[in-house]
């Protein structure tokens, strides 16, 4: 079965299912996909399910029974996100209660699938959208953070230069007016290094007033700083 896929990494897959034989024939029917690799583990409850992807930080996708013991399906998706774990929620049953399908979706489920689908395309394709979808929204946010980050730093950055760029620029003049005047050398060499300083500071006030980028590079252990170059 040939399907176009942008990202060719392994797609982990939890099958939520108190058949011991679910994930066994998940993956068998996955594995026929050309150009897609998966790996996929089985969970026989919700209970089990939540417990599985606490400790398990790689499974991608999803995908759940509605009647499983304990907790159903509808239940163990809700403790999921009450718990804020963002992977999204494929659910394949033989329940083909339309209700329970529109109460699926309000709660965030990526899709809703019968089990007969899980011979045809549409099981798969289900699959890798889900997984797309859940790396879209990610990157969404990342830059949304990121955006937000940056506002801050240039508002931040802003108030400090308004209140160095005065007397920095005072400095420079004065150091400027005594280097016209003759000075021993020693006194000169002094003063050369302390206008150099004075410069490179007036250029990195520069680029902290023009900062586009949030970008950090490392400095030493865990602390970074502005990357200004």
């Amino acid at each position: 079965m040939n399907m176009e896929v942008i990202d060719t990494s392994t797609v982990k897959v939890l099958v939520v299912d108190d058949s011991p034989d679910a994930a066994k024939l998940v993956e068998g029917y996955l594995n026929r996909i050309d150009n897609a690799r998966f790996q996929v583990i089985g969970a026989q409850s919700g209970e089990a399910a939540i417990q599985e992807v606490s400790k398990n930080a790689g499974i991608d996708v999803i995908v759940m029974d509605y009647f499983l013991p304990g907790m159903n399906g509808l239940e163990a998706t809700r403790k999921l996100k009450e718990k804020n774990i963002a992977i999204p929620v494929v659910f394949l049953t033989v329940n083909k209660d339309m209700n329970l399908a529109v109460e699926a979706m309000k709660i965030g489920v990526s899709d809703y699938l019968i089990k007969e689908d899980i011979t045809s395309p549409v099981f798969p394709k289900a699959i890798l959208t889900a997984v797309e979808k859940q790396k879209f929204n990610r990157e969404v946010s990342e830059l949304e953070i990121r955006k937000r980050r940056l506002e801050a730093m240039q508002e931040f950055v802003l108030g400090i230069t308004k209140e160095i760029s005065a007397p920095l620029e005072e400095m420079k003049k004065v150091v400027r007016r005594i280097l016209e005047r003759t000075q021993p050398e020693k006194a000169a060499k002094y003063l050369s290094l302390i206008k150099e300083n004075l410069d490179r500071l007036d250029t990195k006030m520069e680029k902290l007033k023009n900062l586009k980028e949030d970008k950090t590079v490392q400095y030493i252990k865990d602390i970074k700083m502005i990357d200004l170059s």
